[in-house]
């Protein structure tokens, strides 16, 4: 059996992302969840199972093979599935998910900085900053893409849910979070993410964890 190994589901946007693709592969994966940055945190990411990702969550082990790395995890399950769970079937939808997922995986830090993941908060709305408010514009430019052109009837971005939707699934998160401003499509697709029972499930998990790192906790101060 596959196993994952994540961090706390109230804060780790990359294990939210490794979690989502071991569902979305229908296999069966043994969950691991380690609080990360506690005390216990130097001597616990040393150990063998996070020892080959430096201790970088999440971590995936098929057999005696380590996967880490969101991308690199969804596309190992990719290739366990047989191509057929993740990407898109069309070469242009799929060049287009692989741009946008790429460029999450790479991008956007102003947002990431300033909004943290915390999927137990509901923080009080603030004006994001001018180079946040820009991630955010170029954020839904590509939702607004994809939807337009490879969307269909789903109700995603590339109509049925895959690995584009699993990279951009923390974003949706922290623009619930934290009260951000979008426009109207990207609203609907936000209320598409977080109604998926998975995204509910994860967030369920999370009320339950005892953990609590303050550098996560701070309600934002308005931007420039």
């Amino acid at each position: 059996m596959l196993k994952l190994i994540i961090g706390n589901k109230a804060y780790s946007s990359w294990s939210l992302r490794g979690w989502l693709a071991a569902k979305q592969s229908g296999l069966p994966f043994e969950e691991v969840v380690v609080s990360l940055y506690d005390a216990a945190w130097p001597e616990r990411k040393a150990q063998p199972d996070l020892a080959p990702s430096a201790g970088k969550v999440p971590i995936l082990w098929n057999g005696g093979t380590a996967v880490w790395e969101s991308i690199a995890i969804i596309d190992h399950l990719d290739d366990l599935t047989g191509g057929t769970r993740f990407w898109p079937q069309d070469l242009a939808a799929r060049g287009l998910a692989r741009s946008m997922a790429a460029e999450m995986h790479a991008g956007f830090v102003a947002l990431r900085r300033a909004c943290p993941m915390n999927t137990r908060r509901i923080f009080d709305a603030v004006s994001p900053s001018s180079e946040v408010a820009d991630n955010l514009a170029r954020i839904a430019q590509l939702w607004a893409q994809a939807r337009a052109d490879y969307g269909g009837s789903g109700d995603f971005l590339f109509g049925a849910f895959g690995a584009a939707d699993i990279m951009y699934a923390p974003v949706v998160s922290r623009i619930v979070s934290y009260q951000l401003p979008v426009p109207a499509h990207a609203r609907a697709y936000v209320d598409a993410i977080m109604a998926h029972r998975w995204m509910q499930d994860w967030i369920a998990a999370a009320q339950e964890e005892d953990w609590v790192l303050d550098q996560y906790e701070a309600q934002p101060v308005a931007g420039d």
